[in-house]
Formats: structure tokens, sequence, C-alpha cells
């Protein structure tokens, strides 16, 4: 059970994560889950609610880092349209795998956050989008959920009270950019999954052009603590303005890659060298990517620095997913990058010229610079495209490709240099 005392706090979203046969809804109200929801129906306004959602600080934990309650209160009220909530599952960010855990053995968390926070939302008819690769832990949602019907947890007049929301998961078809809210949406609806141009932002006019709301699995896992213990409990974890717990998804040369949930704040140091059982070699790491791969890198000068959103902005990053990969001395920076540049140029929908193209020449010159065949001036061009594409399209997409490709340039020109250098050898 998670302590009342924020100081003992150690895990939210993972505290019933290792108890077997968890997915279950016998096990899982045994030890715990939905026994505050009738409190939150019963004696909650939607107004309280939110309000405690801002008081705890937590912000969005898919990426963007915005505030929940804050997104919450944008909402409009009384305007004679349904009001939707959607849960972003896609998880399409290299180097991030948490979501797909709380799903896989925790799904009636999940649930729980979800009925809360349509009740506060307004909200009857809710949806879970779902990365297509991610079968199984649909098939876990779907029987969780059939559960939480049968129990009357979801459906018509929950548990006695007079609100009714119902809940189904939609699979998509692997795209990344439906990770992006607006191109989830376009998905959902059946259209190609592709950007849409804000404003008009989905509170306004999201899912049928009706007022939407789009959280990640994490932040509405989050939820039911926050309800339970009050704002002031989670804002009492972590760091001001980085409150709470979060889970970082590590990978990459460390002895002991995988999930970890620590409090905000924690440095890199720490997680890497405590919990992941520090590095496969060397005593420092030479590159880290700490929010996913459309993050820009840093380097060991940065191993001390706290994570939060602050902090890695600092120093000239951002924490995005909560994806930490790590790279020790043994790393091929280049051909990392090329990988990296691979994947965004799959991945490009394609209805922005900059990304669209721009993508396609990094991984072309990327290519070549990796194989001994390039020449001085890719290394401009290079610089050109990434900086010619990032700021200037829909989505954030191309900027997460450009990333990479700088940050290569500007911490490892050297080995950049020394492929060119193979050719004339």
């Amino acid at each position: 059970m998670i302590p009342s005392d924020p100081k003992k706090v150690t895990k939210i979203c993972f505290d019933r994560i290792d108890i077997p046969d968890q997915l279950k809804l016998s096990v899982a109200r045994e030890n715990g889950a939905y026994k505050f929801l009738p409190t939150v129906l019963e004696k909650f306004d939607a107004d309280q609610i939110i309000d405690e959602v801002k008081t705890s600080g937590l912000r969005g934990r898919g990426g963007a880092g915005f505030p929940t309650g804050l997104k919450w209160s944008f909402v409009p009220r009384n305007t004679g349209k349904p009001t939707y909530l959607l849960c972003n599952a896609d998880e399409g960010e290299p180097g991030t795998f948490k979501d797909r855990d709380i799903m896989r053995f925790d799904p009636h968390l999940l649930i729980e956050g979800m009925i809360m926070a349509g009740f506060a939302l307004g909200v009857h008819d809710a949806y879970i989008y779902i990365r297509g690769e991610f079968l199984h832990e649909a098939n876990v949602l779907n029987e969780a959920i059939a559960e939480a019907y049968a129990a009357n947890l979801l459906g018509d007049k929950i548990l006695g009270t007079d609100y009714s929301m119902h809940l189904t998961v939609h699979r998509g078809a692997g795209a990344y950019i439906c990770g992006e809210e607006t191109a989830l949406i376009e998905s959902i609806e059946g259209k190609p999954g592709r950007p849409r141009f804000k404003p008009p932002f989905p509170a306004i006019e999201g899912f049928y052009r009706c007022p939407t709301v789009v959280n990640n699995v994490e932040t509405l896992s989050t939820i039911p603590a926050i309800l339970e213990h009050g704002g002031a409990w989670h804002a009492a974890i972590g760091k001001p303005n980085n409150t709470g717990m979060k889970i970082f998804s590590v990978s990459g040369h460390v002895n002991r890659p995988g999930n970890y949930e620590v409090p905000m704040g924690t440095t890199m140091r720490t997680l890497i060298e405590e919990h992941c059982g520090g590095l496969q070699h060397g005593t420092v790491p030479k590159v880290i990517i700490p929010g996913g791969s459309s993050t820009p890198w840093i380097l060991a000068e940065h191993y001390d620095v706290p994570l939060t959103y602050d902090d890695l902005a600092k120093a000239g990053s951002m924490l995005g997913s909560g994806a930490v990969i790590v790279m020790d001395e043994t790393a091929d920076v280049v051909a990392v990058t090329r990988r990296l540049a691979h994947f965004y140029a799959h991945e490009s929908c394609g209805q922005c010229t900059p990304c669209r193209e721009g993508t396609g020449w990094i991984e072309r010159v990327i290519t070549r610079v990796e194989n001994g065949q390039g020449c001085e001036n890719d290394l401009q061009v290079l610089n050109d495209a990434s900086v010619h594409m990032a700021g200037r399209t829909i989505c954030a997409l191309a900027d997460g490709a450009a990333a990479p490709v700088l940050s290569l340039l500007k911490h490892f020109p050297d080995e950049v240099r020394s492929r060119l250098k193979e050719k004339s050898s």
C-alpha cells in the first residue's frame, strides 16, 4: 500500500506491479484497487478533483510535461457537446517501455484513474488508444475492462451513483506519429494518422470536434493516489515544479536495464549506479539520451544532473518520456545516429515538406558518412537540413529527427570526420 507519509513513498504507479495475478480484478481489489473510487464518486465534485490535481503539481508523463490539472481546466463546460477522454497508450518513442508494464501487470490502476478523470471532466465515453504491436497488453486491458463492467465499475450508474462511463480499447496500426495527440485523434476517427494544425486545441475541438482530453498512461495511473492522499501529499514528493514519482525506462550499456520508479529530482548518477548497477564498461557514460530518442544528448559532465524537467532543460536537453538511453565508451555514435535517422525517415507521415524531405536527406547522408563514403560538405548538409527542419512543421517529429544529428555534430565532430578520412585512406 502507498504510505500516507510522502517521505516514505517509494512507488506510486508500480506499487502493486510485483503482486502475482494483479491483472485480475479480485486480486487487484484485495490490494486496494477501486477502494477510494466510491468516495470520489459520492463526495467529490469536478472542481474539487481538478483543484487537487492542480495542487499536486502533476505534469504530463508522456513527454511534454504540461500541468495535468491546468490541462483539464481548459475543457469548456455546458457546450451541448459530449466531452471525451482519450488515453495515449501508443508509447512509440524509441527507448520508452514503461506504460506497457502498467497495462500488462496492473491494468485496473489505469482503468480506475480513467474513471476518476472522466468523472472530473464529465466524460461518458472514454478510449484507450494502444499501440498496434501491443497485442498482449490490449488483450489484458480488454479482459480487465470486461471484469470492471461485470462489477459495475464501468457502464451505467457506476456503483449505484448517477455517473456512467463506457471504456473502449482502440488498437492503432503501429505509427509513431500517432503518439502526437492530434494524430491520435485523427487515427481513432478512422483517418490517416496525421497531426492537425493547432489551434483549435483538443480541449476545445478534439475527437469528432468535441472537447477532448488526451493523457498518457502513467499520468492517468497517478490520479487514484493523488485523490486518495491529496494534492499536497503528491506535491511533497520530488522537487518544486517537478513533483511526484517518475518511471524511467533505462536501456543501453547498463548492467540492469529496466523500468525504475524514483522521486523526481533523483540524479542521473543515482539512477544508473544505484538502480541499474552501473555501466558495462568504464566509469562514466559517453552519451546519455535522457528522454527518448527525440531529445538532445547529454555527456559525462551532466552525470549528476537531477532528473527534472527544469534541470534537464538547463543542461540543454529534455526529460521527455523518461526513456534514458545510456551509451558507454564502446558506442559508435555515428552508427547510433544513422539508426535513429532511419527510424524518423520511416515514421514521417509526409504531411510537411521539411520533414518529409529532410528526414530522407539526413538518412542518406549519414549512411554515406557511416560507410566512409562521405565528404567534408556532408557535415554542412546534415547541419543545414536539421536546422531547417526543426520548428517548421505541424508537429515535433522533425525536431526529434534533428536532435540526434545536431547532438552528434556538436559533441563528436572528430568522430564524424574520422569517417570522412576513411574514404581517402
